[in-house]
Parts: C-alpha cells; structure tokens; sequence
C-alpha cells in the first residue's frame, strides 16, 4: 500500500483546516491537507469575521485579499426586527461595532476592521494562499482511521475517485473536519453536550432586494412571525451575501417530524414568507437541513492527533464566532507544531494547545446557545407565544401602537428586549478578551487586572501575560505600524523602550543560546520606532526600560516592569518554559 509521508496531515479544508495549512506553509512547515469533497465550500455559511480574526490574516498576509472580496463593517450594522422585510419593522439594533459608542471601541481596539465574508469566498483566500506556500491538497481524499507510534501518527485515507486507500504518515495529524468529526470519534476525545439541540434549514436565493433593504444596511435581518420559534435559531432570519441580490433565509422545523422535504416550490414558499412579498422574482439555488447543536470537547489533544475548529466546538451560528474561533485554533496550533517540528520546543509545548483553546471554545458554546434563548424575551415582549392563533398574534402586535398604558408598557418591554440583543450582535469582549493561561505563559507575580466594565461587551486591553498585545499606532519615519505588525511573522519578539538596553541585550545573547527566532522592538523618542500620540505608553504597563516578550501568535508570554541586571537569565528562564523545557 502507497505510503505518502509529510511533517503535518491536515483533515478538513474548511477555516479551520485551511487556516493550519496556510500558517504551517507560511512559517515553512511541510503539509499535505485532504478533503472528502470534491471543491471548497458552495454556499456562504459561516460570515461573519471579527476584528481578532482580521488580525490573525493580516499576520498570515491574506488580510488585504479578505477586504477587498468582503462586504466591509458599515453596511453590516442595521440589525432589523420585523414582521417581513416588505412588513412592519418592529425596530433596529446598531450592530457589528457600528454603534457609535461601541464603533470607539473598535477603533482603539485593533488596526483590522471586522467585516462579512462569506465562506465560500474565504475558504479559497485561505487555500490558494496555502498551496501557493507549500500545502500539497488532495480532493476527493476521506480520512478514515489513524494509528500512533511514539515517533508518528499514520493516516489510512480513501482516494474517492480512485476507489482505493493508502497511507499517509505524519509527525503530526491536526483533525479540522467539521461538525462530525471522526478524528474526535477516533481519537476519543470527551465531549460535553449533545448533538441535535434543534431543527433549521438553510435556503440560499438570488433576488434584488435593493428597495427592501438598502435604507436599512444590515447582514441580518430577524422575522418574527407565526412559527418562528419552532426549532431554528430563535426567529426567522433573512442573511445578506451580497449587498443587495444574494441572500440566505435561515428557517426552523421540528426536530420531532423531522426536516420538510426541501422542493424548490416549498424553499420559495419559505423565502416570500418571510420576504412578505410573493411578487419578487426569487432564484433558489441551494437548500440543506442542519441541526443546532450544543456540544465542546474538553481537550482538544490525543497525543500526536490534534484537532481544532466545529470538530472541538459545535454550535449555532449566533454571534458570528464559528469560523472565528476556528481560524484562532489554527492560529495558536500551527507556530506550537512548527517549533516542536523543528526542535527549538519540547513536545511539552503543545500541551498547551488544549489548555490555551478548549476554555475559549467552551465561551463560544455557551455564548451562542444562550443568544439564541435572548431571542424569546422580543416575542414576549410583542404576546407572540401566549397564542397559536395568527390573527390573534398580528392583534397582539398591533397592540404596541395603542395610546394606552399597556400600549406604552409593550413599546418599552419591546425596546428593553432588542437592547439586550446587544450580547450577540455587539460582543467584543467576547471576540477579543481571550486571556491565556498555560505552561506557554510566564506570570509576572501580579494578578490578573480583571475587567473594568462588562467582559462580554468591552475589550479590555492589557499586557498582562496571556492577554493579547494591545494595538497602538506607532510610527518609523514616514510609515505608521500596529504595534501587532511588530510582532508576529511566526517569531518571538521583545519589546523595549529607551534604557531597555538590557533586554536587547539579553535578546541577543538568549536568541544564539536557545537558537530561536527572536525580534528586538524599542519604542520611544530617538528609538527605531516612536510613539507620537503617547497611546503605547498608556497601555503598555511597563516602565520605559521594562520588557514584553510576545509570542507568534502576538499574545504576552513574559513581561518584566523595569530594567534589570538579571535580563539574561529572565529572558532565558522565561522562554525555556514557553518552550517546554522547564
């Protein structure tokens, strides 16, 4: 039996997948990734991608081709609730950072801006910038079982077209195959949580919805009608693909009775209910059933099989963190393999994949179930499920116009329950608040800062280690930089300022003794780099001369307030832990 031998097998080409296979070819880590199917994704899915995400490509180089094919954050934010899109809007939500207060936040927070983008348009940004790097990517290949040694983990694959199996042996195999995964199944991964929660199905249209929409930008616009709340994820939705002729409903169906059978005649009976307009000329041209689900693996590591993405955490898509969190994984995983593949870590270090992602993945389970329950309190609010009767829930609808006291009552509940809606379409907190803790992160002795204002809304920045570096503008003559473009590039990078000779020093000595990648970064008048709105000084935590050691993946792994005659020695103790040697 042929035997196809690699460094890394990558299983699933999704974000996930794709993601690893782009990091580990950028950073020069040979890869082959294998996909069952036949392409890259057809229809949109996952969409929305978060400022920490943006971030993450802007390291890799993609996020200059993301932008240009997104529908850019300020045509995102209209979140509408209505009766129909031709209907009665029963209100809006400022969304995606486009509120003004919350749009602040997102300015100071990051140099990437948020946007929509579709997955059937990010898988091949992400792909084609891998294989272009290296990746060697096999279609039509379904992984079916594996085996470990001390030395390799050896992949038994299917050649779909073929019809036979070979072998492909790797150091390491990275399970990125969705949803149902059977490199969780194989590897036997524990799992919290169940499968199947609820019904939806996915119906994605052409159609020019420009005069419905276009006053009203928004990626979602939420239906609440009779049978809305059955399965699905908490009302009717209308998604935008493409500002304004691409669209994609999400509708709910019983689990019980099982999905409908998806015609043409019934996905276009679905899209004009929800349109509220039977005269628009509508083009199907895909239908699927899926199911909500509610479930997160506790480690994410089975010695030499690592997996990452919807195979460790499957949720709905509320709050847009899916393909987010999946490309993060990628993301943390890949600069750990590289440095282990190379020798310059111990294997330990990739232990700290599990205690570093399964946390964050766990967060982004529990958020996007519970903002589909956040839904209920908007139907409450209109007496939607005090009755089945249709006419009597347009009566109770209807009620919120009257000049009475109840009337006035409903109007606040109503606006009190789309408020709150906040926690999903405005939850920066959650997107960018990840704060590491594992052997990869070295304490300072100073406690955890904690949050001044509410973790789930607010990004708080902070350089405490495990805390992502903060983003400040800083400048080198004529160019302006992120300090998160100083960072990154798949190196470990220290940042010092004036009297911080030190470390530079240190850096030096520490770099030739350890052989590891390691960049010197000074900042302040007179050094390489300057700060001219004094934004570094106020977030950095440190003293001038003090030190920040970031990892690859730009999170803090040492920090050290002030200059020290011990620099070497704490540069070098610092970085031998984070590598897993002691």
């Amino acid at each position: 039996m042929e035997t196809v031998e690699t460094d890394v097998l990558v299983v699933g080409s999704g974000p996930a997948g794709a993601a690893t296979a782009l990091a580990l070819s950028t950073y020069g880590v040979p890869n082959v990734m294998v996909t069952r199917y036949g392409g890259l994704a057809d229809t949109p899915r996952a969409h929305i991608t978060n400022q920490r995400t943006m971030e993450v490509l802007r390291d890799l180089g993609v996020e200059d081709q993301v932008t240009a094919l997104a529908t850019p954050q300020p045509l995102m934010g209209n979140t509408v609730f209505c009766t129909s899109l031709a209907g009665e809007e029963l209100g809006r939500l400022r969304s995606w950072g486009n509120d003004p207060l919350v749009q602040a936040g997102h300015e100071l927070a990051s140099p990437s801006r948020m946007c929509d983008m579709p997955q059937h348009l990010m898988e091949p940004v992400l792909v084609n910038a891998a294989v272009s790097r290296g990746t060697a990517l096999r279609f039509h290949t379904e992984y079916l079982s594996h085996e470990q040694s001390d030395d390799a983990v050896t992949a038994l694959v299917e050649d779909r077209l073929r019809g036979d199996t070979y072998r492909v042996r790797a150091r390491y195999l990275v399970g990125a195959d969705g949803g149902r995964s059977r490199v969780v199944e194989n590897a036997g991964l524990p799992t919290v949580g169940r499968m199947g929660v609820a019904g939806s199905l996915n119906i994605v249209f052409e159609a020019d919805l420009t005069r419905l929409t276009a006053h009203r930008p928004s990626t979602l616009y939420w239906v609440l009608a009779p049978g809305a709340t059955v399965g699905g994820i908490g009302a009717g939705l209308v998604r935008c693909v493409r500002p304004w002729t691409e669209w994609m409903v999400v509708w709910g169906y019983d689990l019980d009775a099982g999905p409908p059978d998806l015609t043409e005649e019934f996905a276009r009976s679905v899209v004009h209910r929800l349109l509220g307009d039977d005269t628009i000329p509508v083009r199907i041209t895909s239908t699927s059933a899926w199911t909500v689900n509610h479930l997160y693996a506790e480690t994410y590591a089975d010695r030499r099989v690592l997996c990452a993405g919807d195979a460790v955490h499957r949720h709905p898509p509320s709050n847009g963190l899916g393909s987010n969190t999946s490309i993060q994984d990628a993301y943390n995983l890949a600069w750990k393999l590289r440095l282990v593949l190379d020798g310059t870590a111990a294997p330990a270090l990739l232990d700290t994949y599990s205690a570093e992602r399964a946390p964050v993945g766990r967060q982004t389970v529990e958020r996007a179930n519970r903002s589909i329950g956040e839904t209920a309190p908007v139907f409450e609010a209109l007496d939607l499920l005090s009755t089945s009767d249709p006419e009597q829930m347009w009566r109770n609808v209807d009620a919120r116009k009257d000049a009475t006291p109840e009337g006035a009552k409903q109007r606040q509940r109503l606006r009190e329950a789309i408020a709150a809606k906040v926690y999903e379409f405005n939850a920066h907190g959650v997107e960018m608040n990840q704060r590491y803790v594992s052997d990869a992160v070295v304490s300072d002795g100073t406690p955890d800062p904690g949050f001044d204002r509410d973790p789930e809304l607010h990004h708080q920045p902070t350089t405490h280690p495990g805390a992502k570096l903060p983003h400040a503008w800083v400048v080198r003559g004529r160019e302006r930089l992120s300090t998160l473009d100083l960072g990154g590039h798949g190196r470990f990078t220290l940042f010092t300022g004036i009297g911080g000779g030190c470390w530079e020093e240190a850096a030096a000595a520490v770099r030739q003794q350890l052989g590891v990648e390691l960049a010197t970064v000074s900042i302040g008048p007179g050094q390489e780099y300057e700060d001219p709105y004094g934004d570094w000084a106020r977030l950095r935590e440190i003293g001038d001369c003090g030190a920040l050691l970031t990892r690859p993946d730009n999170h803090i792994g040492f920090r050290h307030a002030e200059a020290s005659p011990q620099a070497r020695a704490l540069l070098l103790g610092a970085l031998r832990k984070i590598l897993g040697h002691g």
